[in-house]
């Protein structure tokens, strides 16, 4: 009788024990292989993920504070120094003059526009006090705008104010007991305004920032003192 005829219950040769078991042997193995590399490969996906999460939440978070600066910055006008000798209704004049003093002064305006003032001048920029006005005044000197408005004014009032306005030789600040919501003041020349939209403020800028009619045109307005409340 030959191997492949052995009745039923007849031991198996060595032979094909052996090599069954190789085989299960091998196949284990290369199950056990493959279930690894799927593992692994498993694993690298999901770091994959993980990293393109990252970075997709990273960018994310960078376009909103990107987009919330540039929402919540205020803007900044721009203007030409000095003027053209432009005529601008409701402007007045005024023949202060000049001097270092010590002390609290009287002005003949309200804010003041010119006259004697504090041998220190007020550093431009965004006050949210009122700043005093011998240093105010003595910034008015060096060409710098004071641009004072109500202190009831609301907060949106102000931020469409302060886009109108440069970023330098410049203050902002509010006053108490001024004639109208809004007073521009440069030196020996003010304008009245009953609202922030009033297409005059612009041209004020334009005629009277960094004018050279003023006594010490071109002088720094930064570098000597801040006044109370300084924003920026």
């Amino acid at each position: 009788m030959t191997p492949k005829q052995q009745p039923p219950g007849s031991p198996v040769p060595p032979s094909v024990k052996k090599q069954s078991v190789k085989e299960q042997r091998a196949a284990q193995r290369s199950e056990k292989v493959e279930a690894y590399k799927k593992e692994q490969a498993r694993k690298a996906r999901n770091r994959r993920i993980g990293i393109w999460s990252a970075v997709v939440g990273s960018l994310a978070i960078v376009a909103l504070v990107v987009t919330t600066i540039v929402l919540t910055a205020p803007q900044s006008a721009s203007y030409t120094a000095g003027g053209s000798g432009a005529e601008i209704e409701g402007v007045e004049t005024f023949e202060n003059t000049a001097g270092h003093v010590e002390g609290a002064v009287t002005y003949a305006q309200t804010p003041p526009a010119g006259g004697e003032h504090n041998p220190y001048w007020l550093n431009c920029g965004v006050y949210s006090e009122q700043p005093p006005s011998e240093n105010a005044v003595h910034s008015l000197e060096h060409g710098a705008i004071w641009v004072t408005y109500d202190p009831s004014m609301s907060d949106d009032e102000v931020s469409t104010l302060r886009e109108k306005l440069p970023s330098t030789y410049v203050v902002l600040s509010p006053y108490e007991g001024l004639p109208s919501p809004v007073v521009l003041s440069g030196w020996n020349v003010q304008l009245q305004v009953d609202s922030v939209d009033d297409s005059r403020i612009a041209d004020f800028m334009e005629e009277y920032w960094r004018s050279n009619d003023v006594p010490e045109p071109g002088a720094s307005c930064s570098g000597a003192v801040d006044g109370p409340g300084k924003v920026s």
